[in-house]
């Protein structure tokens, strides 16, 4: 008695399976274009884009942008102080590979001089719901492309 549910419940879950299959794969690709798999961006031009990720904490916010023109690239950091109002930023410049959908940058340059250990990121390119976002590969950190961030 006990295989027999077992087996009706079996084929009652295959055959409901079978007639959702196109909500399941409408899931499947939510998923994919979130984690960035199966995306084809070769295409994709990223020239004169801006990206920006901001963190709040408690005392403080951070924002950071990406900006990439051709093979240059800028980082800048923006930390914002919520005791006393006070902006400070560090402006990096340096270049950018791209290879598919890996981007990685590497900025050098402090505000024009040279430092001696270059700031670098490793980002994956990933398009979800016609917005671009830059994932970064060690931190998992999303940052947005600023014309779907500005329109919000």
């Amino acid at each position: 008695m006990k295989k027999l549910f077992i087996g009706m419940l079996f084929w009652v879950s295959i055959t409901s399976f079978a007639q959702n299959y196109s909500a399941i794969n409408d899931i499947l690709t939510l998923f994919e274009e979130k984690r960035g798999i199966n995306q084809n961006l070769e295409n994709l031009s990223v020239d004169n884009k801006k990206f920006v990720l901001i963190k709040d904490f408690p005392d403080h916010t951070e924002r950071s942008f990406i900006i990439i023109k051709g093979k240059d690239a800028t980082y800048v950091e923006m930390f914002d102080d919520k005791s006393n109002n006070e902006t400070t930023s560090n402006v990096f410049s340096g270049d950018i590979l791209r290879k598919k959908n890996i981007v990685s940058l590497r900025a050098d340059k402090l505000e024009g001089k040279k430092i001696p250990i270059p700031v670098t990121k490793t980002l994956l390119l990933t398009k979800q719901k016609e917005i671009l976002y830059l994932i970064d590969i060690n931190s998992r950190e999303r940052w947005i492309d600023e014309k779907a961030y500005s329109k919000k």
